[in-house]
């Protein structure tokens, strides 16, 4: 075990652990915070998607000892004080079906959002592949997307 300084959410944590302790699992069962899910274990699915340093990675892969000093930003901390746009797009659009993936699949939006402030399809596809909907709500999240780049939110 070893005490680790994380800033999530832009709160400064400590938390004690083992270095290879998966993010996922540090955030989940350490800090309680469990908006981030689990899916696969293997980083193919996307559940667990949060940002490190503004990227989109994927929490349960990555061991907490690699991560320390890094800005990180869970699903928790989207829209604390008023909701993103991208989770406002995703009610209207009415994406969320049985909602396990989505605030992966919000996290990976957000991502492309800010890097691609009005993406094509094709860019869409590419940055959002590695998240998987069960329910199959491709359709509505591209149009959530499209809609938050539309009104340049």
């Amino acid at each position: 075990m070893a005490i680790f300084q994380l800033d999530i959410n832009n709160q400064k944590m400590e938390v004690d652990c083992a270095p290879d302790m998966p993010l996922l699992w540090c955030l989940r069962d350490e800090l309680v915070m469990t908006g981030t899910k689990y899916g696969c274990g293997k980083a193919l699915c996307g559940a667990c998607t949060v940002h490190v340093d503004g990227e989109p990675v994927r929490s349960c892969s990555l061991p907490i000892s690699s991560i320390e000093n890094k800005k990180i930003t869970t699903i928790e901390g989207v829209g604390m004080k008023t909701l993103h746009p991208v989770q406002k797009a995703w009610i209207e659009a009415d994406v969320p079906q049985c909602g396990f993936c989505q605030s992966g699949q919000i996290m990976s939006a957000i991502a492309l959002l800010n890097k691609t402030p009005n993406p094509t399809d094709d860019e869409i596809d590419a940055a959002m592949s590695g998240n998987i909907c069960r329910c199959g709500t491709y359709v509505r999240i591209r149009k959530a997307i499209k809609s938050v780049a539309k009104n340049n939110l």
